[in-house]
């Protein structure tokens, strides 16, 4: 790292960050509520907008444009792995038939536990780097892994079902209503006090932020190893992720392909973390211990670039199939039409009614 991040101005902007975030909580515990697509657009582009402002600052403020490129190139990627754990949490709502109403609420506590998980996990990462430089080969092999599981269709559902598992062992311990009480966790339920299905969902919005820490934090350390910028790349992805998830609504089912660019995306800096091992190398079984000069290195700009190009082919692929989809759809009865559908999915064209809140299939 070539560059130093001023103590003051860590401090200053983590303090900042942490009021506009609280701001945002208190704002929906006041007045809970389905935004528009006009609010959820405007709050989505003042995140945007506030990241690339803040990337500004750390420019001026290290006078390093790789400082600015490695927490760009870390937004951006831990931004898509946001936008994927989107297509879990539509999942879980639907699974559970959390009203719309309070969707917002249980957005915002995913978030919040999102964020005290992966602050775990970046202090947990640093102190590993700091001491040991092989877990660069750990961190490339389980992102390549995870790359390879990514681009597999049905990845999204095996994580609703693993939650579902924890729902049902839960289940078992504790009693809980079949019916929620606006957001509470606690009702009364023939004069007795139990849980209400909104416990169950958040501990399922808990669960999946623990599986996407595990994956994203290994990445965004393939990308810079300043724990400020992984805290505050995090920070941003996370900030107006409920609004995305109102504004992209029905548009999450047309990315169909978002997945492969996220999985290139996670199997490029598995690479890149392999090369940056071999040049930080002192395993005695390669190269005798010794750096591998040969091992090309990737700069931050380069990881920028291939981290937006993934997204934009595979977002553009998406909504190009889905626009030619609807046109051959258009083409069709309603009958035809839903048969091609299903068949695509794997589904029956016929449409099942939602499981009662709070009710888990046991199959």
């Amino acid at each position: 790292m070539t560059f130093e991040i001023p103590v003051w101005f860590e401090i200053t902007a983590l303090v900042v960050l942490t009021l506009i975030l609280i701001g945002d909580l208190l704002l929906i515990l006041k007045r809970p509520h389905i935004p528009s697509m006009k609010e959820a657009t405007l709050w989505v582009v003042f995140y945007v907008a506030l990241a690339l402002v803040f990337a500004v600052v750390l420019y001026l403020v290290t006078d390093s444009t790789d400082a600015m490129g490695q927490f760009l190139a870390g937004w951006l990627t831990e931004y898509s792995l946001s936008i994927d754990n989107l297509f879990v949490f539509v999942l879980l709502m639907s699974q559970f038939a959390v009203p719309r109403r309070y969707q917002q609420e249980v957005l915002m506590v995913g978030i919040i536990i999102a964020l005290v998980l992966r602050a775990i996990f970046i202090m947990l990462g640093a102190a590993l780097i700091e001491n040991f430089s092989w877990i660069f080969y750990v961190f490339g092999a389980f992102l390549v892994f995870t790359a390879w599981r990514q681009a597999f269709p049905g990845a999204h559902e095996e994580d609703a079902k693993a939650e579902s598992g924890i729902v049902r062992f839960l289940r078992r311990f504790i009693d809980i209503s079949d019916h929620y009480d606006g957001s509470k966790l606690r009702t009364v339920v023939n004069g007795k006090k139990v849980w209400t299905p909104m416990l169950l969902v958040f501990v399922a919005i808990g669960f999946t932020d623990l599986i996407f820490a595990i994956d994203s934090i290994p990445a965004i350390f393939g990308i810079t190893q300043s724990p400020f910028i992984v805290f505050t790349a995090n920070l941003f992805a996370l900030m107006g992720l409920r609004q995305l998830y109102f504004l992209l609504g029905g548009l999450l089912d047309r990315l169909k392909y978002l997945h492969y660019g996220i999985a290139f995306i996670l199997a490029f800096i598995g690479v890149k973390l392999f090369f940056h091992a071999l040049h930080e190398n002192e395993l005695p079984f390669i190269n005798n211990g010794e750096p591998v000069p040969w091992a090309p290195e990737i700069s931050t700009w380069m990881s920028l670039l291939v981290i937006v190009l993934a997204m934009t082919v595979a977002t553009v692929a998406s909504l190009v199939s889905s626009r030619r989809e609807k046109a051959a759809a258009a083409a069709l009865g309603p009958a035809d039409a839903a048969a091609v559908v299903a068949d695509e999915k794997g589904t029956p064209p016929s449409v099942s009614q939602p499981p009662a809140p709070g009710r888990v299939d046991e199959d």
